[in-house]
């Protein structure tokens, strides 16, 4: 059978992406709550080109879960202190306890991509990086660690396309960086980088898992039903809660309400 060639697929009905996205968004709470009752540690890893789609992913992800059980790490440039650091040292106080997952919105994978190309990290510390990161995933793992990486992929017209509608939007106009330019004149060389990089770290136990990117929705949907998959949980029924009929106050008297500071109703 000729595979579908994704240029070709028609594009999502927003009716019917929206109704499998709460579908999904549902069994991530579900998933939640298993992750805390059995005290499970989860990693989530996103990675990928800029303008790939992980940060909506992440949102999509995160809309209905618990912040102190779902969170996500988004860490920005090392402080002179964290340079000198053992590399993985700043991002190993972010690993979750037990009954928590951490996403991460980028990880110690800068140092293969973004510090690889752009030069921020010596020849030396790069080969370091690749032999040690496999022993490190390796130690997390043993831990007790579920760690899940995702790559999106993003084709270079798709990127260019994504990145000329944020010039203007005022909403993601910050998302457009110095950066984000040049990454666009060394599409090639971060193809590179990333092929470098599964070489040394999509290993057995700690694949890379990548997403088609070019189609947001379906990207969205695809990772969050894998994501899905990879961490076997259960329903838990919720106990049964009844709200209370509100007592009577009585002796109570309310301030005036204009000796209170409102905000002002403009809408």
């Amino acid at each position: 059978m000729e595979q579908e060639n994704p240029t070709e697929r028609k594009k999502l009905k927003n009716k019917f992406y929206q109704s499998e996205l709460y579908k999904l968004q549902i069994e991530l709470v579900k998933l939640q709550e298993w992750i805390k009752l059995k005290g499970l540690k989860a990693v989530v890893i996103f990675e990928g080109r800029d303008a790939a789609g992980k940060g909506g992913t992440i949102a999509r992800v995160t809309q209905y879960l618990n912040p102190r059980i779902c969170k996500v790490v988004a860490l920005g440039t090392p402080t002179e202190r964290e340079k000198t650091q053992w590399y993985f040292q700043r991002y190993v106080p972010h690993l979750p306890a037990a009954g928590e997952m951490a996403l991460f919105d980028r990880s110690w994978y800068n140092r293969a991509g973004v510090e690889k190309v752009m030069g921020f990290c010596t020849n030396d510390e790069y080969w370091e990086f690749l032999r040690s990161c496999p022993n490190f995933e390796r130690m997390l793992i043993r831990s007790g660690i579920i760690l899940i990486k995702y790559w999106f992929s993003v084709s270079e017209d798709e990127q260019t396309k994504r990145f000329r509608s944020r010039l203007n939007d005022p909403t993601r106009r910050w998302k457009l960086s110095p950066m984000d330019v040049k990454s666009m004149q060394l599409f090639v060389e971060y193809s590179k980088a990333k092929d470098e990089m599964f070489a040394y770290t999509d290993t057995k136990i700690s694949p890379w898992w990548v997403v088609d990117a070019d189609d947001k929705k379906r990207a969205r949907l695809n990772c969050i039903h894998h994501l899905l998959s990879m961490i076997p949980y259960k329903e838990i029924e919720p106990q049964p809660i009844e709200l209370p009929e509100r007592k009577e106050t009585k002796g109570y008297v309310r301030p005036p309400l204009d000796e209170m500071t409102y905000v002002p109703n403009v809408y």
